[in-house]
Parts: structure tokens; sequence; C-alpha cells
């Protein structure tokens, strides 16, 4: 009996042990979590919500965003990037979500985190990915995105299972729509934002093929009193700007410039680095510049593109984007005018197609009635 009381005894001091120890470790993950959530501006943040009126912006605590990506699966996977990897996810009241969870985060980040993530959920604009919340209790916050269907502009482009068809008219359009998105970020956000890293797999397509730009990973804020922006050079080879390599400095018109891969991977179905043909053509931004240079830049173009399109609309396109990839950054248009052009450049193309259809509609009425 003597033996068998003192192994009770000895269990429950046990058992004391392993729960006292539960209960540490619990107390030392929830000071953990708080101290993150401070120091990623999240009592800021929470002071700035009570202010505002109507937002749909939430703060996430980890077990929900855990929960909705099924501890982060690697099923779960949208994508994978510099900054970091996307999940889908599904929220408790039901909402598809994509959960990005960065890599790291630098020092003077962390401070204008919350700042600027107030700033991004009051972005509200068509063409733009809206931001829903974000997790601040972990030492690199999470974002919390709405869902968008259709994968990246990238995969649309380049991926073999994507259909093979894809209309002028479509392409010009999601043209227009990001570089609206992008003009309304340079210039009617307050203060303007800077996206930083513009190429196709950032900017999404929904059922309908709307685009969505997205991934402010890199993105930065224009100061009242200061145009330029000195930064660690991010962004993606292929789309940067050579100014902004040089400098540091990134403008509205490094955004321009990378845009401009952008439209010439939608109108030539080329990656912006790839690797067939002469060292000196693997860049599209520069194969395109040797080619109008060269008079012949028409030959860059998808074969459909050409077929679709008229010469006087290529050439439109055509003249915008040297200017966009000028070297010389004054030389580029603001990205409100290369919306612009391009929605000109459309509506002329568009016009001739309604003039084509009406004639034929009238040659067709006239065969009927005399035969």
């Amino acid at each position: 009996m003597k033996f068998v009381g003192a192994s009770v005894g000895v269990f429950l001091v046990i058992f004391s042990c392993f729960w006292l120890y539960l209960g540490i470790q619990k107390r030392r993950l929830i000071r953990a979590k708080q101290r993150f959530f401070e120091h990623n501006g999240g009592v800021i943040m929470q002071q700035h919500m009570n202010s505002l009126k109507n937002t749909t912006f939430k703060i996430y605590s980890e077990e929900e965003l855990e929960k909705a990506t099924n501890k982060f699966s690697e099923e779960r996977v949208l994508g994978r990037g510099g900054h970091g990897i996307v999940y889908k996810g599904i929220l408790e009241d039901g909402t598809v979500a994509a959960i990005k969870k960065s890599k790291v985060m630098e020092e003077h980040e962390t401070k204008e985190f919350a700042k600027e993530m107030l700033i991004l959920s009051q972005i509200n604009h068509k063409n733009v990915v809206k931001l829903l919340g974000c997790c601040l209790e972990v030492e690199v916050p999470m974002l919390v995105y709405e869902y968008i269907s259709n994968g990246t502009l990238y995969h649309y482009i380049h991926e073999k299972n994507f259909r093979a068809h894809f209309p002028s008219d479509i392409r010009l359009r999601i043209a227009i729509e990001s570089a609206g998105a992008l003009a309304y970020m340079h210039s009617s956000a307050s203060p303007p934002i800077l996206h930083g890293d513009i190429k196709s797999a950032n900017i999404l397509l929904d059922d309908n093929l709307v685009a969505k730009v997205s991934d402010f990973g890199a993105s930065k804020f224009v100061p009242n009193d200061e145009v330029d922006i000195a930064t660690l050079v991010q962004g993606t080879a292929g789309y940067l700007d050579p100014e902004y390599l040089l400098t540091c400095q990134l403008t509205d018109k490094s955004d321009v410039y990378s845009f401009a891969v952008v439209i010439l991977e939608l109108l030539t179905r080329k990656k912006a680095l790839y690797f067939e043909g002469p060292e000196e053509n693997r860049s599209l931004a520069s194969s395109f510049c040797t080619a109008k240079n060269d008079g012949n830049f028409l030959e860059i173009f998808d074969a459909l593109v050409r077929d679709e399109l008229k010469l006087e609309v290529l050439e439109e396109i055509g003249d915008l984007v040297m200017q966009c990839l000028s070297m010389n950054q004054e030389e580029r248009p603001t990205m409100r005018e290369v919306a612009e052009r391009l929605e000109m450049a459309r509506r002329s193309q568009r016009h001739t197609l309604a003039e084509e259809r009406s004639e034929e509609e009238i040659e067709s009425e006239l065969a009927w009635r005399f035969n």
C-alpha cells in the first residue's frame, strides 16, 4: 500500500509539474503575441479603427487564419513570391480570402506598418484587390485580401493550360483597367502610393477577366514634401526601371516603365525575360526597343494581335510603349496619360470594327432583299 501511495504521489507531482509547465508556456506565448501585436502597431491600429465609421477592416488572430488555411496547408498555396506565400483561406463567416504570409519585414517597415495598412484598407477601386484585414500577433504580420478566382495575368498569358485564344480587345481592356488602378494610386490616393513591383504576376483576373492590381509588398507612400523616395531596390528582373536601379529613387515613373513591360507581355505573349535567341535580346523591353528602332517592331507582336488590331492602333501603342521605356524618367508619360492613350487606341479599334460590321449588315440586308 505504501508503494501504491508513493506511486500515486509521484504521479501527482509529475502531473502537476506538467500542467505547471503548460501554464508557463501558454503565458509565454500570450506575452509573445502581445509583444508582436504592440511592436507591429496593433494598439495604434485599434485606436484608428475605433475612430473610423463603417470600416470593414478586421484584425485577425493567428488561430483564425490557421483554421482558415487548414494550418497553412501546402494544398492551400495559391502562389509563392519574393515577399512571401499566399494561401487560399475560408474565414469563419464563409468568406473566401487570400492570406499572405510574409517572409521578413525590415525594422523601419514595421514601425509604419499599422498606418500603411489603414491607408491601404481605405482604397476602394474596382481594379485594386481589396485588403480585408491583417494579423499582428505574429513576428511578421499576415495580410488578408479578397480572393480573386482566375489567377494571375502571368499564368493567363504564358501557361499552356489556359485558353490559346486571347482576343486583342480583352487584352487592351485589361491593360486599361490596370493602368487606371495605378493612375488612381499615383494621383488620387491620399497619400499617393507607388506600387514598386508592377508585373503580370501581380495583376489578378476575376471570373470575367477583370483586372485587379495586387501585392503591395514593395509599395511606398509618397510624403507630401517630396516626390522621390530613396529605398533599397526591390522589384523583379525584366520589369525594373534602369534609372531606379542606378539611383535607388523610386518614383511614379518607375511604375510606368514596369507597366510598359506588362503591355508588351499582353501583346506579344512573351515573358519579360526569355532565353531563346541572342543574349542581347533576352529582355522583352530591350528586344522591343531594338525592333522599334529598326522599324520592324510589328514582328514582335503576337500573330493574333497583328491580325485583329489595325496598323494605326499598333503604331500608337508601339509609340506609347517606347516613351514609357525611355531611359530618362522625365520623358515618360504619367500613368494617367498611359491609361487615356490606351483607352483612345481601344476606342479607335472598336469604332473601326463597328463600321465594318455595319457595312456587312447593310450588304447582307441588300443581298436578302434583292435575291
